[in-house]
């Protein structure tokens, strides 16, 4: 999967992923009462809301991006109507040929890890039938519980041929709390990249990169510039960018020589553009011509930045 991951990314010349993070503040009022008027005011009301929401903005971005990244919280928070809205985001995305990476920031241990990797990159029996429940390409993982907590995922990736993004340097501001404390002289987000190589050393593409990636926020460039050179073979997944901060000059060291290497987050920035004053023009009526403008503008920010480091 990092192979189609790297080829779309060179194919659109757009190394961004878009946040599907659907908080119903961001969907505009007519989708709303549309779908309240079939629903009620009701959770399966608001799941179709921003499954709504999400499938316009797919049609207008998907020819632009490579990815999409759905965070699951913002579904859950609608219980199993919001999971479902889910399921079907995932299902849709992959009908337009993104690679969907989920967000959901999973880790435990044995088969409770082992459960979490089959429902969102696996497969599971039910009888004599076989069903992949959730299949996303890429799932974000939490590698707090060490690599018990791993390899149940990058035993899938295997077999799967499927990917991870492991969080390393997050990019909320009390991150340095645990990130940034010292062992050995060292501060614990180099050894958990140190670890990102090892988990990731046998399942490398032919693009040269690794199926197993690192979350690097876009709020700490410089210490981004460090993890770039610390994890060579492993994509670089930033958030971080436009409502958090980040902009393109913040991003070139993410990137190896090869313009490759890193690929950015941006969620409210793109899918709630039209409430932003730059796309104010657009109105809430045509939300999703919005979201496209700001993906174009970011990737021509993001472009501009990597040709003016060179």
């Amino acid at each position: 999967m990092i192979d189609k991951l790297v080829a779309k990314i060179q194919k659109t010349n757009a190394p961004i992923v878009v946040g599907l993070d659907p908080m119903l503040a961001y969907v505009p009022e007519q989708i709303k009462e549309a779908a309240y008027r079939e629903h009620g005011e009701t959770l399966k009301g608001a799941a179709e809301a921003i499954w709504e929401f999400n499938r316009r903005i797919v049609d207008a971005v998907a020819d632009l991006v490579p990815a999409v990244k759905p965070q699951i919280a913002m579904y859950e928070q609608f219980g199993i109507e919001g999971l479902m809205a889910f399921q079907k985001t995932v299902s849709y995305c992959k009908s337009k040929d993104l690679v969907v990476i989920g967000d959901v920031k999973r880790g435990d241990i044995g088969s409770t890890s082992a459960a979490y990797a089959a429902g969102h990159l696996g497969h599971v029996e039910v009888g004599g039938n076989v069903y992949a429940p959730f299949d996303e390409d890429f799932i974000t993982v939490n590698p707090y519980l060490g690599t018990d907590g791993i390899k149940p995922f990058t035993d899938i990736c295997k077999k799967e041929d499927k990917g991870l993004f492991i969080l390393v340097k997050t990019s909320n501001p009390s991150s340095g709390e645990f990130q940034d404390r010292l062992v050995d002289g060292r501060p614990l987000y180099e050894l958990v990249a140190d670890m990102v190589n090892q988990w990731g050393a046998d399942l490398t593409g032919s693009c040269g990169y690794s199926a197993v990636g690192a979350v690097v926020g876009a709020t700490y460039p410089e210490i981004g510039k460090v993890l770039r050179k610390v994890m060579p073979k492993s994509y670089i997944l930033v958030p971080g960018y436009g409502a958090q901060g980040g902009k393109g000059a913040d991003l070139v060291h993410y990137f190896n020589e090869d313009g490759l290497g890193a690929i950015v987050n941006s969620s409210r920035g793109i899918i709630a553009a039209y409430k932003q004053e730059a796309y104010a023009s657009f109105g809430a009526e045509h939300f999703e011509e919005a979201s496209r403008q700001a993906v174009l503008d970011m990737t021509a920010d993001i472009d501009g930045a990597l040709k003016s480091a060179k």
